[in-house]
Protein backbone atom coordinates (compact mmCIF):
# COMPACT_ATOMS: atom_id res chain seq x y z
CA UNK A 1 0.00 0.00 0.00
CA UNK A 2 2.14 3.22 -1.75
CA UNK A 3 0.38 6.83 -0.73
CA UNK A 4 0.09 8.51 -4.45
CA UNK A 5 3.62 10.53 -3.54
CA UNK A 6 5.03 7.12 -2.66
CA UNK A 7 4.35 5.40 -5.95
CA UNK A 8 7.53 5.09 -7.64
CA UNK A 9 7.78 6.79 -10.75
CA UNK A 10 11.39 6.48 -11.99
CA UNK A 11 13.18 2.71 -12.02
CA UNK A 12 15.43 1.74 -9.92
CA UNK A 13 18.73 -0.24 -10.83
CA UNK A 14 18.62 -3.92 -9.13
CA UNK A 15 20.33 -4.51 -5.69
CA UNK A 16 21.06 -7.67 -3.66
CA UNK A 17 17.61 -9.07 -2.36
CA UNK A 18 16.71 -8.33 0.96
CA UNK A 19 15.33 -10.77 3.68
CA UNK A 20 11.39 -9.69 3.17
CA UNK A 21 10.32 -12.16 5.63
CA UNK A 22 13.18 -10.51 8.54
CA UNK A 23 12.41 -7.06 7.27
CA UNK A 24 8.23 -7.83 7.44
CA UNK A 25 9.06 -9.00 11.09
CA UNK A 26 10.98 -5.99 12.09
CA UNK A 27 8.43 -3.56 10.61
CA UNK A 28 5.41 -5.02 12.67
CA UNK A 29 7.33 -5.72 16.07
CA UNK A 30 8.43 -1.71 15.99
CA UNK A 31 5.50 -0.67 15.04
CA UNK A 32 3.27 -2.77 17.57
CA UNK A 33 5.78 -2.46 20.53
CA UNK A 34 6.49 1.16 20.04
CA UNK A 35 2.16 1.86 19.44
CA UNK A 36 1.53 0.10 22.41
CA UNK A 37 4.26 1.78 24.72
CA UNK A 38 3.28 4.79 23.18
CA UNK A 39 -0.67 4.12 23.42
CA UNK A 40 -0.02 3.11 27.19
CA UNK A 41 2.01 6.10 28.53
CA UNK A 42 -0.64 8.87 26.59
CA UNK A 43 -3.90 7.18 27.91
CA UNK A 44 -1.97 7.45 31.41
CA UNK A 45 -1.14 11.42 30.47
CA UNK A 46 -4.69 12.03 29.33
CA UNK A 47 -6.63 10.36 32.35
CA UNK A 48 -4.39 11.92 35.34
CA UNK A 49 -3.88 14.90 33.11
CA UNK A 50 -7.56 15.62 32.16
CA UNK A 51 -6.94 15.70 28.67
CA UNK A 52 -9.80 14.72 26.62
CA UNK A 53 -7.36 15.43 23.56
CA UNK A 54 -4.05 13.19 24.87
CA UNK A 55 -6.75 10.33 25.21
CA UNK A 56 -7.98 10.88 22.05
CA UNK A 57 -4.70 10.78 20.55
CA UNK A 58 -4.33 7.34 22.46
CA UNK A 59 -7.03 5.76 20.87
CA UNK A 60 -5.39 6.59 18.07
CA UNK A 61 -2.38 4.89 18.75
CA UNK A 62 -4.23 2.28 20.13
CA UNK A 63 -5.54 1.57 16.75
CA UNK A 64 -2.23 1.68 15.38
CA UNK A 65 -1.39 -2.11 16.79
CA UNK A 66 -4.71 -3.42 14.74
CA UNK A 67 -3.85 -1.27 11.60
CA UNK A 68 -0.51 -3.55 12.08
CA UNK A 69 -1.18 -6.58 12.62
CA UNK A 70 -3.59 -6.20 9.46
CA UNK A 71 -0.61 -4.94 7.01
CA UNK A 72 1.36 -7.84 8.29
CA UNK A 73 -1.42 -10.34 7.65
CA UNK A 74 -1.60 -8.79 4.21
CA UNK A 75 1.62 -8.41 2.97
CA UNK A 76 2.22 -11.99 4.40
CA UNK A 77 -0.79 -13.22 2.14
CA UNK A 78 0.45 -11.29 -0.86
CA UNK A 79 3.93 -12.50 -0.92
CA UNK A 80 2.15 -16.38 -1.67
CA UNK A 81 3.55 -17.98 -4.57
CA UNK A 82 1.33 -18.43 -7.57
CA UNK A 83 -0.92 -21.48 -7.65
CA UNK A 84 -3.78 -22.89 -9.77
CA UNK A 85 -6.31 -20.52 -8.85
CA UNK A 86 -4.48 -17.52 -8.45
CA UNK A 87 -1.75 -18.12 -11.31
CA UNK A 88 -1.40 -13.93 -11.55
CA UNK A 89 -0.56 -14.08 -7.44
CA UNK A 90 -1.54 -12.94 -4.39
CA UNK A 91 -0.54 -9.28 -4.17
CA UNK A 92 -3.84 -7.76 -4.80
CA UNK A 93 -4.82 -8.93 -0.99
CA UNK A 94 -1.95 -6.63 0.20
CA UNK A 95 -4.21 -3.71 -1.53
CA UNK A 96 -7.46 -5.17 0.54
CA UNK A 97 -5.23 -5.01 3.76
CA UNK A 98 -4.63 -1.43 3.05
CA UNK A 99 -8.76 -0.75 2.20
CA UNK A 100 -8.88 -2.32 5.68
CA UNK A 101 -6.25 0.53 7.38
CA UNK A 102 -7.95 3.37 5.37
CA UNK A 103 -11.07 2.53 6.55
CA UNK A 104 -10.15 1.68 10.44
CA UNK A 105 -8.21 5.13 10.27
CA UNK A 106 -11.44 6.66 8.98
CA UNK A 107 -13.55 5.50 11.58
CA UNK A 108 -10.85 6.08 14.13
CA UNK A 109 -10.92 10.17 12.33
CA UNK A 110 -14.91 10.77 12.48
CA UNK A 111 -15.36 9.26 16.12
CA UNK A 112 -12.32 11.69 17.23
CA UNK A 113 -13.63 14.24 15.59
CA UNK A 114 -17.22 13.82 17.22
CA UNK A 115 -16.43 13.79 21.13
CA UNK A 116 -14.41 17.38 19.99
CA UNK A 117 -17.30 18.78 18.09
CA UNK A 118 -20.24 18.20 20.79
CA UNK A 119 -17.62 19.80 23.68
CA UNK A 120 -17.49 23.08 21.86
CA UNK A 121 -21.08 23.36 20.37
CA UNK A 122 -21.93 22.67 24.07
CA UNK A 123 -20.74 25.93 25.30
CA UNK A 124 -20.17 25.10 28.66
CA UNK A 125 -16.29 25.67 28.66
CA UNK A 126 -16.22 26.61 32.03
CA UNK A 127 -16.81 22.56 33.35
CA UNK A 128 -14.17 21.07 30.84
CA UNK A 129 -11.30 20.65 32.97
CA UNK A 130 -7.72 21.75 32.76
CA UNK A 131 -5.22 19.50 31.91
CA UNK A 132 -1.72 19.07 33.60
CA UNK A 133 1.96 19.51 32.26
CA UNK A 134 2.42 15.33 32.46
CA UNK A 135 -0.57 15.68 29.39
CA UNK A 136 1.74 18.34 27.64
CA UNK A 137 4.84 16.15 28.12
CA UNK A 138 3.02 12.85 26.60
CA UNK A 139 1.99 14.95 23.55
CA UNK A 140 5.81 15.90 23.02
CA UNK A 141 7.02 12.52 23.67
CA UNK A 142 4.84 11.11 21.11
CA UNK A 143 5.45 13.31 18.31
CA UNK A 144 9.01 12.59 18.44
CA UNK A 145 8.20 8.59 18.76
CA UNK A 146 6.05 8.58 16.16
CA UNK A 147 7.94 10.69 13.71
CA UNK A 148 10.61 8.35 14.03
CA UNK A 149 8.67 5.42 13.69
CA UNK A 150 7.12 6.97 10.14
CA UNK A 151 10.68 7.24 8.49
CA UNK A 152 11.55 3.99 9.62
CA UNK A 153 8.72 1.99 8.06
CA UNK A 154 8.60 4.29 4.87
CA UNK A 155 12.16 3.35 4.21
CA UNK A 156 11.91 -0.68 4.59
CA UNK A 157 8.45 -0.11 3.05
CA UNK A 158 10.39 1.11 -0.26
CA UNK A 159 12.65 -0.94 0.26
CA UNK A 160 10.09 -4.41 -0.64
CA UNK A 161 7.90 -1.90 -2.36
CA UNK A 162 5.18 -3.05 0.27
CA UNK A 163 1.73 -0.24 0.19
CA UNK A 164 0.51 -2.49 3.08
CA UNK A 165 3.12 -1.28 5.39
CA UNK A 166 3.38 2.23 3.10
CA UNK A 167 0.10 2.90 4.54
CA UNK A 168 1.06 1.69 7.68
CA UNK A 169 4.35 4.61 7.63
CA UNK A 170 1.19 7.32 7.22
CA UNK A 171 -0.56 5.66 10.05
CA UNK A 172 2.43 6.56 12.12
CA UNK A 173 2.74 10.33 10.66
CA UNK A 174 -0.74 11.40 11.03
CA UNK A 175 -0.48 9.94 14.83
CA UNK A 176 2.10 12.64 14.79
CA UNK A 177 0.47 15.42 13.31
CA UNK A 178 -2.22 14.53 15.47
CA UNK A 179 -0.08 14.32 18.62
CA UNK A 180 1.37 18.12 17.18
CA UNK A 181 -2.77 19.00 17.63
CA UNK A 182 -2.61 17.82 20.73
CA UNK A 183 0.18 19.84 22.30
CA UNK A 184 -1.39 23.18 20.74
CA UNK A 185 -4.64 22.24 22.81
CA UNK A 186 -3.07 21.58 25.53
CA UNK A 187 -0.76 24.51 25.82
CA UNK A 188 -3.97 26.53 25.13
CA UNK A 189 -5.84 24.96 27.92
CA UNK A 190 -3.53 25.46 30.34
CA UNK A 191 -3.35 29.03 29.65
CA UNK A 192 -6.78 29.77 30.07
CA UNK A 193 -8.36 28.49 27.49
CA UNK A 194 -10.41 25.56 28.06
CA UNK A 195 -12.00 24.56 24.86
CA UNK A 196 -8.67 24.36 22.82
CA UNK A 197 -8.33 21.29 23.81
CA UNK A 198 -11.59 19.84 22.28
CA UNK A 199 -10.65 21.97 18.99
CA UNK A 200 -7.36 19.93 19.20
CA UNK A 201 -9.67 16.96 18.94
CA UNK A 202 -11.14 18.23 15.70
CA UNK A 203 -7.93 18.84 14.30
CA UNK A 204 -6.88 15.53 14.57
CA UNK A 205 -9.86 14.18 13.14
CA UNK A 206 -9.36 16.48 9.79
CA UNK A 207 -5.48 14.90 9.70
CA UNK A 208 -6.38 11.78 10.23
CA UNK A 209 -9.10 11.76 7.38
CA UNK A 210 -7.16 13.20 4.95
CA UNK A 211 -4.62 10.43 5.34
CA UNK A 212 -7.13 7.64 5.38
CA UNK A 213 -8.38 9.67 2.07
CA UNK A 214 -4.76 8.96 0.63
CA UNK A 215 -4.52 5.28 1.74
CA UNK A 216 -8.02 4.48 0.17
CA UNK A 217 -7.68 6.30 -3.31
CA UNK A 218 -4.13 4.37 -3.40
CA UNK A 219 -5.26 1.01 -3.18
CA UNK A 220 -8.71 1.57 -5.12
CA UNK A 221 -6.34 2.70 -8.24
CA UNK A 222 -4.11 -0.21 -7.71
CA UNK A 223 -7.31 -2.88 -7.76
CA UNK A 224 -8.32 -1.42 -10.55
CA UNK A 225 -5.60 -1.82 -12.87
CA UNK A 226 -4.67 1.57 -13.24
CA UNK A 227 -2.05 2.56 -15.79
CA UNK A 228 1.43 3.24 -14.30
CA UNK A 229 1.43 7.08 -15.51
CA UNK A 230 2.84 8.42 -18.96
CA UNK A 231 6.47 9.35 -17.66
CA UNK A 232 6.58 5.62 -16.16
CA UNK A 233 5.94 4.31 -19.41
CA UNK A 234 7.93 6.37 -21.24
CA UNK A 235 10.77 5.79 -19.75
CA UNK A 236 10.46 1.78 -20.42
CA UNK A 237 9.73 2.14 -23.48
CA UNK A 238 12.91 3.90 -24.36
CA UNK A 239 14.97 1.70 -22.40
CA UNK A 240 13.33 -1.01 -24.76
CA UNK A 241 14.32 0.87 -28.08
CA UNK A 242 17.67 0.83 -27.12
CA UNK A 243 17.64 -3.27 -26.87
CA UNK A 244 20.07 -4.90 -29.51
CA UNK A 245 17.75 -6.21 -31.91
CA UNK A 246 14.66 -3.75 -31.92
CA UNK A 247 13.45 -1.48 -34.30
CA UNK A 248 10.80 0.04 -32.48
CA UNK A 249 7.98 -0.01 -29.95
CA UNK A 250 4.99 -0.24 -31.71
CA UNK A 251 2.49 -0.17 -28.40
CA UNK A 252 3.34 -0.38 -24.40
CA UNK A 253 0.50 -0.69 -21.83
CA UNK A 254 1.20 -0.97 -18.04
CA UNK A 255 -1.08 -1.52 -15.43
CA UNK A 256 -0.94 -1.97 -11.48
CA UNK A 257 -1.07 -5.05 -10.11
CA UNK A 258 -1.43 -4.69 -6.52
CA UNK A 259 2.15 -3.31 -5.82
CA UNK A 260 3.71 -5.20 -8.81
CA UNK A 261 3.58 -3.94 -12.36
CA UNK A 262 2.41 -5.95 -15.47
CA UNK A 263 3.29 -4.93 -18.88
CA UNK A 264 2.12 -5.44 -22.52
CA UNK A 265 4.10 -4.90 -25.46
CA UNK A 266 4.76 -4.58 -29.20
CA UNK A 267 7.56 -4.16 -31.04
CA UNK A 268 9.40 -4.59 -34.24
CA UNK A 269 11.77 -6.66 -35.25
CA UNK A 270 14.02 -7.27 -38.43
CA UNK A 271 11.03 -8.92 -40.53
CA UNK A 272 14.21 -10.67 -42.59
CA UNK A 273 14.84 -12.60 -38.96
CA UNK A 274 14.09 -16.70 -38.12
CA UNK A 275 11.48 -17.15 -35.77
CA UNK A 276 14.42 -18.45 -33.63
CA UNK A 277 16.10 -15.09 -34.00
CA UNK A 278 12.92 -12.87 -33.08
CA UNK A 279 12.24 -15.13 -30.47
CA UNK A 280 15.41 -14.95 -28.97
CA UNK A 281 15.48 -11.06 -29.23
CA UNK A 282 12.06 -11.38 -27.06
CA UNK A 283 13.27 -13.13 -24.66
CA UNK A 284 16.53 -11.09 -23.75
CA UNK A 285 13.55 -7.78 -23.88
CA UNK A 286 11.72 -9.82 -21.13
CA UNK A 287 14.86 -10.63 -19.38
CA UNK A 288 16.00 -7.40 -19.31
CA UNK A 289 13.12 -5.44 -18.15
CA UNK A 290 12.19 -7.90 -15.30
CA UNK A 291 15.65 -7.14 -14.37
CA UNK A 292 16.11 -2.92 -15.05
CA UNK A 293 12.94 -2.63 -13.34
CA UNK A 294 12.31 -4.41 -10.08
CA UNK A 295 8.58 -3.66 -10.10
CA UNK A 296 7.66 -5.52 -13.10
CA UNK A 297 6.60 -8.96 -12.12
CA UNK A 298 5.61 -10.01 -15.91
CA UNK A 299 5.88 -9.04 -19.61
CA UNK A 300 4.11 -9.87 -22.09
CA UNK A 301 5.96 -8.99 -25.91
CA UNK A 302 4.54 -9.67 -29.10
CA UNK A 303 6.58 -9.31 -32.29
CA UNK A 304 5.70 -7.29 -35.52
CA UNK A 305 8.41 -7.88 -38.39
CA UNK A 306 9.67 -4.39 -39.46
CA UNK A 307 10.10 -4.18 -43.41
CA UNK A 308 13.74 -3.39 -42.64
CA UNK A 309 16.32 -3.51 -39.98
CA UNK A 310 17.18 0.06 -38.85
Amino acid sequence: MTTPKDTPTKPAKSTKPLDEKIVIRKLSLVSVIGNAILSGFKLFAGITGNSSAMISDAIHSFSDVLTTLIAWVGVKISKKASDAAHPYGHERLECIASLILGAVLLVTGIGIGKVGIENILSQQYEILAIPSAIALIAAIVSIVGKEAMYWYTRYYAKLIHSSAFMADAWHHRSDAFSSIGSLIGIAGAMMGYPVLDSVASVVICLFIIKVSYDILKDSVTKLLDTSCGEEYEKQVSQYISEEDGVVCVDMLRSRMFGNKVYIDLEIQVDGDKSLREAHAVAEQVHTDVEDRFPDVKHIMIHVNPAQKAV
